[in-house]
């Protein structure tokens, strides 16, 4: 028996959340939901006729599963596929093929992208980053300490030797490579410091860490920015180091506090700490049953797109006179808790996600 598709029938389509595309024998978009169109980046008028497959560099995965549809060897089949847009990016997508009985529009196809292996993916990244920022930053600042000793110690010497009838003029100079080489010298302390530190492991309440955090936060700025809490108080004590994750926590919520300068002058600064239990989380590869879902949380100008996938490298700063290391600190603190740093930012709102297993 035939099935013909009233029109009006599909108006429901559009509704949808995935991306639904119906082909004709010759794989052609005979329609394309509204997800569709934002899927393939086009809209209906210029899909229309254009064969799926070809908008695709490795198409043929598609090609296959149409082929197959479209002489009945099965009734439905959902696959997950990598499919790579011709001249973009690629897209991870759970594929599902309908073989429908109408000779006109005989195959249905559905995607929806696969949220999880996406995730996956930018933790991957993350993690490798990390490790190659954590090697070329030790081996950085070992080049760079030793021969700063050396310039710090000519400098001196060059003073001891200068004339006395000079030296009150030609001081400043050697006073100036004394001190930037000091300045250098605790910049390279704080690039190391992550990697001399011991990892001392305790019971940890994450509000008491919070709860600190805030305390110093309204000490520093004591009018003009709101803290908000926001705190599910039946997540339980975990094994961690107390001090790193103070440490984190204060970075993130100091940077979110030098971006909402403007507002806490206008005095509608709102910084919020929440605190929620999230479940069956994949961190590096691995599931845990329970993770803390720790959400920090400002209504700034957000973080410049230019910079937003680099935040967590090395001497990335947004601001003047940042040094671009504490988030490269927070995020090597919280990856030796097992744990990851995520961020989402937008013009007035920047959320930074802290992930970390519970027991």
């Amino acid at each position: 028996m035939t099935v013909k598709l009233p029109v009006n029938s599909l108006a429901g389509l559009d509704l949808l959340a995935s991306a639904v595309v119906i082909l004709d024998a010759q794989g052609r978009i005979s329609y394309a939901n509204a997800a569709a169109e934002n899927m393939l980046k086009s809209s209906f008028r210029l899909l229309d006729q254009q064969r799926l497959v070809d908008m695709f560099a490795n198409g043929d995965k598609l090609d296959t599963v149409f082929r197959q549809a479209l002489s009945h060897q099965f009734a439905e089949k959902s696959q997950d596929l990598t499919l790579q847009r011709t001249g973009g990016d690629s897209l991870q997508v759970h594929v599902v093929v309908t073989a429908l009985h109408n000779p006109d529009t005989p195959v249905l196809i559905e995607m929806r992208e696969n949220v999880q292996q996406l995730k996956l993916d930018r933790e991957e990244r993350l993690l490798d980053q990390s490790l190659a920022n954590k090697e070329l930053i030790r081996n950085l600042a070992h080049e760079i300490k030793n021969p700063l000793g050396g310039i710090r110690g000519a400098a001196q010497l060059l003073e001891l030797e200068l004339p006395e009838r000079h030296l009150k003029e030609l001081r400043e100079y050697t006073q100036v490579i004394i001190k930037e080489a000091d300045r250098l010298q605790t910049l390279v302390d704080r690039l190391l410091a992550p990697h001399r530190r011991p990892h001392i492991v305790g019971d940890v309440n994450i509000h008491e860490v919070c709860e600190r955090v805030r305390s110093l936060m309204l000490a520093e700025f004591p009018s003009g920015l709101t803290i908000n809490r926001d705190y599910d108080l039946s997540l339980p004590d975990f094994r961690g180091d107390k001090a790193q994750l103070i440490q984190v926590v204060l970075n993130i919520a100091h940077n979110a506090a030098q971006a909402l300068s403007e507002r806490i002058a206008s005095g509608d600064a709102v910084l919020t700490l929440q605190t929620r239990v999230a479940r069956q989380v994949t961190l590096a590869k691995i599931r845990y049953r329970l993770a803390l879902d720790l959400h920090i949380i400002d209504n700034g100008p957000g973080i410049p797109t230019e910079i937003q996938d680099r935040i967590f490298f090395p001497l990335v700063s947004g601001r003047d006179g940042g040094s671009g290391l504490g988030l490269t600190l927070a995020q090597t603190f919280i990856q030796q808790h097992s744990g990851v740093i995520e961020c989402e930012s937008r013009p007035g709102c920047t959320d930074f996600r802290i992930l970390i297993p519970l027991p």
